[in-house]
């Protein structure tokens, strides 16, 4: 059980490394934010967003109610292809991001509803606001969703 513990405890040391290894601007893009619809009018999900060796994670903690969803669960019975009838806990939404000077880019976010993959960027705007941007080959073709920190 002792050695299980001091286990634990160095993962935990580590991964706390990895996170203050990056740089403050960073580190504050970090922690839970509420992503809403293309519209930014309806809050979606609780969306945590932590570090891991200098990349960029996304995972789903909660789903909210909506009006198209009052009653939400974490199995997607909308989604597409191998994200069809997953747990979206499960499904790892950045592959590849890295911070680059302002905001994390260089890699992909996953649209688990048509199973798609874009280029993105995530920049900090503001303590409290985030812009996520998904595109095609270049920035103009896209879109951009703001989240805002969860409370």
């Amino acid at each position: 059980m002792s050695r299980l513990l001091a286990v634990l405890v160095l993962v935990l040391a580590a991964a706390s490394v990895q996170a203050q290894s990056l740089p403050a601007e960073a580190r504050a893009v970090l922690g839970d934010w509420t992503s809403y619809g293309d519209d930014g009018r309806e809050a979606q999900a609780v969306i945590r967003l932590s570090a891991d060796g200098g990349q960029l994670r996304g995972q789903i903690v909660r789903l909210l109610p909506t009006r198209q969803y009052p009653n939400p669960t974490f199995r997607c019975g909308d989604c597409e292809g191998r994200y069809e009838g997953v747990d979206l806990r499960t499904v790892p939404l950045f592959e590849d991001m890295r911070w680059d000077g302002d905001e994390f880019a260089g890699g992909r976010i996953v649209d688990p509803t048509n199973a798609k993959t874009y280029r993105a960027v995530v920049r900090l705007d503001g303590a409290d606001r985030l812009e996520v941007r998904g595109f095609i080959g270049v920035r103009a073709l896209g879109r951009t969703q703001i989240w805002r920190r969860a409370r």
